[in-house]
């Protein structure tokens, strides 16, 4: 089993920053990627960045140039720094990894960006 709770959300103007992280734990030791999705109102849940135990990323083209996503593997954590924040950047982000066929993910957390 493999626990991710994510920390960081909240209510942001249009062009604000917030910083997500996502610490892991229980069993760890064969993660390779962890990534943030992102789920808005009424839409389905999408792929915002992801990254690999070595450092590869990749990014939805929504969020390119704005989204950095970053990992400690000492710590066992994945960050995700989010700058010039829009509107439709609104949604439920939720931390996610796999070992195998199974899929872990976080409760998710909110981020709002409104004026």
């Amino acid at each position: 089993q493999v626990q991710l709770v994510e920390s960081g959300g909240g209510l942001v103007q249009p062009g604000g920053s917030l910083r997500l992280s996502c610490a892991a734990s229980g069993s760890i030791a064969s993660i390779n990627a962890m990534g943030w999705y992102r789920q808005a109102p009424g839409k389905e849940r999408e792929l915002a960045a992801i990254i690999t135990r070595s450092g590869s990323t990749n990014y939805a083209d929504s969020v390119k140039g704005r989204f950095t996503i970053s990992r400690d593997n000492a710590k066992n954590t994945v960050s995700l720094q989010m700058n010039s924040l829009k509107p439709e950047d609104t949604a439920v982000y939720y931390c996610h990894t796999n070992r195998g066929f199974v899929d872990y993910w976080g409760k998710g957390t909110l981020v709002s960006v409104s004026s």
